[in-house]
């Protein structure tokens, strides 16, 4: 039976215990995706609070994908001296730490690139294209861009990588029916639409070899009217597995799936109200042996121990409680059980949209008053 604070490993990743910080956009990159001395220190207080593994916010890996202002980029050799000091800063503390590489497809940020979002099909607004369709050169660069990113994280000293295919990004909506409306390989059944996602991991192992972790990030299911299901995750799971992936992250919804969003809003009141995708997990978990690794919702000590023992996950992510409470690892290990202080509001986000990097609204509001 497994427990939370032993020792595991993923692949050649040892980790301390079985807590995941779950990927979330710190806002803390510079404008042009390189890393400051906040982000360093926001993922130092990471480690130091018992986190066993750090997976980055989404990383982008080339211009056009590149998702909003503040966000950590990997597309260029000359941003790997800045990786490489926050990695050795997170090392000292004893956790490990995985870059998520990302590309933002039709959701990319124009007003900031200045370049037209790419897709698995064309999105028109207003009588104007507002995301082109992939075309053949298209897949080439993207590959490479991928590839090019997973080396120079490797090269940084990243533990592994862990690539974005969920919550509506690029690969996440050729996963998704009601984004891609293909009629070639990379369209039409789960096969085809999972293609690209397959060919992006393919590339990422021959580049950074087979003894260094390669995880995914997919959703349980996409919460839309033609949108991936939960069985179609099952035969994308099992194909993964085959591709020799060595852990998948199982999250939940897009931007467009309200309520059902990745960072629902919905107050957590008691631990019947905690882990989302609960059910898609046990199915996961009956389908392959490739690792799991599960977020949403959970906010409570004898949830997240229940899930280990009973083998409903590998791992337990922690996203917005880690926000609310950097600490909250190492305080339920020195024998503090009391579940996470966040109320799910998404207050967190505010400060990162001025600038000034996720922190928790309301843990300040109570500070104030306390004063």
């Amino acid at each position: 039976m497994a427990e939370l604070f032993e020792e595991s490993s993923i692949s050649s990743m040892t980790l301390p215990n079985r807590f995941v910080r779950s990927a979330t956009w710190e806002g803390l990159a510079d404008m042009s995706g390189r890393v400051t001395p906040g982000l360093i220190d926001r993922q130092t207080e990471l480690a130091r609070g018992g986190v066993g593994l750090i997976i980055t916010g989404h990383t982008y890996v080339s211009d056009e994908g590149k998702a909003g202002s503040w966000q950590l980029g990997v597309y260029g050799d000359d941003l790997i001296p800045g990786l490489a000091k926050m990695t050795e800063a997170v090392h000292r503390e004893g956790a490990k730490i995985v870059m998520q590489l990302a590309h933002a497809g039709c959701r990319g940020a124009v007003h900031l690139t200045g370049k037209m979002p790419i897709g698995p099909s064309e999105i028109r607004q207003d009588n104007k294209t507002s995301c082109r369709e992939m075309q053949g050169p298209d897949f080439e660069v993207l590959l490479r861009a991928f590839a090019e990113g997973s080396r120079r994280a490797r090269e940084a000293g990243f533990d592994g990588v862990q690539v974005h295919a969920a919550h509506g990004y690029l690969l996440s909506q050729f996963l998704c029916p009601a984004f891609n409306q293909r009629s070639d390989r990379y369209g039409g059944d789960i096969f085809n639409r999972a293609r690209l996602l397959l060919e992006v991991c393919q590339a990422i192992r021959e580049t950074v070899g087979s003894d260094f972790p390669v995880m995914v990030k997919i959703n349980s299911e996409d919460f839309l009217e033609k949108g991936m299901t939960v069985d179609e995750m099952l035969r994308v799971a099992e194909m993964l597995e085959k591709a020799g992936i060595d852990a998948v992250e199982l999250s939940g919804g897009t931007f467009y799936s309200a309520p059902y969003l990745p960072s629902r809003t919905t107050r957590i009141t008691s631990e019947a109200d905690e882990v989302y995708y609960r059910d898609a997990a046990v199915r996961f978990k009956g389908a392959v042996r490739t690792p799991l690794v599960l977020v949403g919702g959970i906010r409570s000590y004898p949830v997240a121990e229940k899930l280990v023992q009973e083998g409903t996950a590998d791992y337990v992510a922690l996203c917005r409680p880690l926000i609310s409470e950097p600490d909250l690892v190492r305080r339920w290990r020195l024998g503090d059980r009391r579940p996470s202080d966040c109320i799910s509001d998404n207050g967190c986000f505010k400060p990162a949209f001025k600038g000034k990097g996720i922190s928790c609204v309301t843990k300040q509001r109570r500070a104030k008053k306390a004063d």
